[in-house]
Order: C-alpha cells, then structure tokens, then sequence
C-alpha cells in the first residue's frame, strides 16, 4: 500500500471518512470530521438515525440539530445502512457499543460483527480505526484476525489503529475537537496515518508505542474515576450517620489548590464508560492470573448506592408514618448526568424497578427524555412517559427522588410544592426553606 498517498489525503482532507455507529461518540466524529472539510459517511444498523441524519435532526440533546444541517448543506455529511459503500471510505472508524456480557465479562458481539461486514468491504489501503472502549488486546487478537480472514494483512495491504473515544455529552467546554487523542497502531505505518488522521480534528494527538497501550488508557482514565466516585460515595453514607453534609466537606476540600480533586456522591453510576469499563480490565486481569480487588471493591460500593437510596427514603416515608408499599414516589430525572438525554446505564431505571419491586408507585420527570426508550436491561420500562412538574402535580406524591439535577428544573419550587424530597445530587443543599423536608441520599 502507499503510504504516502493515504497521509497525502488526510492532510489535504480529501480522503472519505467512514464512521460506523452514529451515536453519542460516533456523531459528534462524524460532524467534527465534515466540519474541517473532509467528505464524511456514517454508517449504521439504525434506520431511525440514518434518517434523522438525512433529514438534518438531532436525536442528541446536546448535539443541535443545525450543526447536522449545516453539515448536510455543504455536502460534508451523509448516512447510510448500506455498508457497502465502506469500500469506498480512506479511514473506516468503528464507535460501536461494547456492554457487559450477564457475567460482566465483555460483551464484543458488536465489535466482532462489525468487523466481519468491514472484512467483506475491505481493501487494500484503507484505514481501519477502532474507538470503542475495550481491554488491552482486542484490537490485535480479535479485530486484527477478523480483518484479515480474507486475505489483505494488517502493516501490509490494510493499516489498524486504536484511539479511545473520550467523549463528554454535554460538556461544552470541551467538544471533540478540544479533547487530545490518544492513538496506537499495529506498526508505525498504521500509527503514522492514524495521527495524520486526528491531527486534522484535534489540538493534540498523543501517539503511544502500541495498540494495548492506547486501550489501557481508556480503561485507566475511567477506572480513575470509579474509584473516586466510590470513595465519596462511602464518605457520604459514613459522614450521614456522623450528621455531616459530605457536599459542604468537598466545598472546603477543593479550596485546596494541590493533592486533592473534587469527585461527587451521586445515587449509583451510569453512562456507557464508568459503569462498565473497570470490569473489562478485571475480566482481562482475570485472564493473566492477577487480581484486581481495589477496583472490584470500589464496583460492589457503586452498586450499592441505589440499595442506599431506597433505604433512605423507606426511613423517611417511615417518620412520615408512611411506608414505601403503596407509596406514590416521583423520580425527578432519568438521565445519568445531567442536561442531556443520555439515559445509558442510568441509576435511575435501577431505582424506578427497585422501587415497585417494594410496591411503590412510580413515575418520572425529565425535561430531556419525553418517553423512555426500548433498552437492553430495562425493557419492561420502556413506553413510559414523562409526567409534568407542577404543584398539583407533586402534591399527588409522598416523595419526590431527585436522582439527576438537570438546570432546567427549578429545585426550590419543587421542593416547596412536594411533602418530601430525597436528594442524591446535593441539587437542594444551599436552601434554607423547608428543610425539614429534605433527606440527603
């Protein structure tokens, strides 16, 4: 293959970018990609999206649906379920789910299968680009073989590379164009047209010396934060039983200007990366005989968290002379963080089941997520509606649990309209009126 010709194109955005999967991390490539001039198609099973793309819609709260117009208008962007045009593409991106399996070992079905359509496409001189998060080793002892079942081999005919996704929905301070990008390829060929690549779209790429290294970055950064967040989500619970607010504890800790960063309790831990990510390096660790106790700790403490939550408010309901069978709760948020409709791994569908597993009735409000959509663990959920957030409206319920604490929600109304509020996000703690309706959770 040449090379030289393929780094040519990159550099003078002429080359045809591929990206399959064309969600929360594939989109937001995709437009960045059309938006610094190079020619882009996004590739996926979804109908719905490839049509909402062509139409020049947002299915992303945080992504706007001018920014896919603009991008459609001058002819930068398309989409397609029609994967045969993959032939077609100079760099071929994969930003594609990797779950958890019923064991929480990897679930690499849609990793693997979208390799085999890539393999039946592919040729000579095409990049080929995996995103989605996984364990050191897969790019080359899964995806690699893939690829080269029909016969172009890696370094040779065809150039692999990994670059972990490090997307944020709705962090506008840093957008995909402002994050640094971490890549490794399979040989210096493969790493020198990769950073070609991102150099184009981003402020910085990082090369590292090998594929593994660049997946175990991925897992590193989440990893970190897991742990984190169980460390202050055990504070929280310990500081409650000592009559302490954990949330005017961080307030002074950050004060420190070394040593110390601010994590957040919160009621469990959602979003694709977080909750899943450290069990793909224990599964792996597993594999090479080592043990990783500190991580798997700090998952059986972020676990726990929605358990903690319905204890909280089971105590409350209880010196409200109430129980939690038969009682009318709201859950206010359904998102995993907040401003966006993203509601993958979300602890609220946790608690919503958790809850009428105790004979709760429960409904939900979320300014973001109209009607919760068909998801892999929660499908009995699926259909339901939002229901609005006004006085008569909570004066229906015996509680009302905040479980995300978008911007848009005015808290103080909320909460002098509700007979008790369980808060896990810390929205109400600067308030001084009625307080003795809140229970921190």
């Amino acid at each position: 293959m040449n090379l030289a010709q393929l780094i040519a194109r990159l550099e003078d955005r002429s080359a045809r970018i591929g990206v399959i999967g064309i969600g929360y991390v594939g989109l937001p490539l995709a437009l960045t990609f059309a938006s610094e001039g190079f020619q882009v198609t996004g590739f996926d099973v979804d109908s719905g999206k490839v049509g909402a793309v062509m139409a020049g819609r947002s299915y992303l709260s945080h992504i706007p649906g001018s920014d896919i117009a603009a991008a459609m208008d001058q002819g930068r962007l398309r989409a397609t379920t029609d994967f045969a045009g993959l032939r077609d593409m100079d760099a071929i991106i994969l930003c594609v789910p990797t779950p958890l399996g019923p064991e929480r070992e990897p679930d690499l079905k849609y990793v693997t299968d979208t390799a085999e359509t890539i393999a039946g496409h592919l040729r000579a001189g095409q990049l080929v680009i995996l995103e989605s998060t996984t364990y050191p080793g897969t790019s080359r002892e899964v995806l690699k073989p893939i690829l080269e079942a029909g016969g172009l081999k890696s370094g040779a005919d065809f150039l692999l590379a990994y670059s972990p996704e490090r997307e944020d929905p709705g962090n506008a301070e840093f957008r995909t164009s402002l994050i640094p990008k971490v890549v490794g390829g399979d040989g210096e060929d493969a790493l020198a047209a990769a950073v070609a690549l991102y150099d184009q779209i981003v402020v910085e790429t990082i090369p590292v010396s090998t594929l593994e290294v660049a997946e175990a970055v991925k897992l590193t950064e989440n990893i970190f934060r897991a742990v984190n967040i169980a460390l202050v989500n055990e504070m929280k619970v310990v500081y409650e039983k000592m009559g302490i607010d954990v949330w005017e504890v961080i307030d002074a800790a950050k004060t420190k200007p070394f040593g110390y960063m601010p994590f957040y309790p919160g009621p469990g831990l959602g979003g694709h990366c977080i909750p899943i990510d450290p069990f793909y390096l224990t599964w792996a660790a597993r594999q090479v005989g080592a043990e990783t106790r500190f991580i798997e700790l700090a998952g059986e403490i972020n676990t726990a968290m929605p358990g903690h939550v319905v204890s909280v408010l089971g105590d409350a309901l209880a010196d409200a002379g109430k129980t939690l069978d038969g009682a009318a709760v709201l859950c206010v948020g359904l998102s995993y963080k907040k401003n966006v409709n993203d509601i993958r791994e979300s602890p609220a569908l946790i608690l919503i089941e958790m809850l009428e597993a105790g004979h709760a009735k429960v409904d939900y409000h979320d300014p973001f997520v109209p009607e919760i959509p068909q998801t892999r663990d929660h499908a009995g959920l699926a259909g339901r509606r939002s229901v609005e957030l006004t006085g008569d409206v909570l004066a229906d319920f015996d509680a009302a649990l905040i479980v995300t604490d978008h911007d848009a929600i005015d808290f103080e109304a909320l909460v002098a309209a509700s007979k008790l509020v369980i808060d896990t996000r810390g929205a109400t703690r600067t308030m001084t009126r009625h307080r003795d309706r809140i229970r921190s959770a």
